[in-house]
């Protein structure tokens, strides 16, 4: 098993793209990229932390490729709005890809460049890339969010 960690807004809706794709075996929503240890909903809302909402991904890399799961992480979001996606906004919701290995950080790059150059987006992609932090799981009520509630008003293309 590897993991992946992608920011995409918020954090309820990436989880339940992630979590329908075949191979990928658990996802938990949580906070990475800050500097509060240990951060809770409440602090990384209130823009102090600078951590992003994202999603841990656990996968089989010999059902699904780290390239397949870049490709959901672009289809799901704008990745050229800067701290925002559709109506949330802050730090908290910026795009990202934290990777875990140089190899998926060389993946992450050339996706991005691929991306960029497609034509798909009127403007450039803001999607930062960075080395996986430390990652701080969500308070248990945002787990799996979306099929403990039946859905909500997390914004995905």
């Amino acid at each position: 098993m590897e993991k992946a960690t992608f920011g995409a807004g918020c954090f309820w809706g990436v989880e339940q793209a992630f979590r329908e794709v075949h191979g990928v075996m658990s996802t938990q929503v949580g906070y990475a990229g800050g500097t509060v240890e240990n951060p809770t909903y409440r602090q990384v809302c209130s823009h102090t932390t600078g951590h992003a909402e994202v999603v841990e991904v656990t996968y089989d890399p010999s059902i699904v490729t780290y390239e397949d799961l870049l490709s959901v992480f672009w289809s799901i979001h704008d990745p050229t709005t800067l701290n925002r996606q559709g109506p949330d906004i802050g730090d908290q919701y910026r795009s990202v890809i934290f990777y875990h290995t140089d190899e998926q950080r060389v993946a992450a790059e050339t996706s991005r460049q691929r991306e960029d150059a497609s034509g798909k987006h009127s403007r450039p992609i803001v999607t930062q890339i960075e080395p996986a932090p430390r990652f701080w799981p969500a308070e248990d009520y945002h787990q799996q969010y979306f099929e403990k509630r039946g859905g909500g008003g997390c914004h995905l293309r």
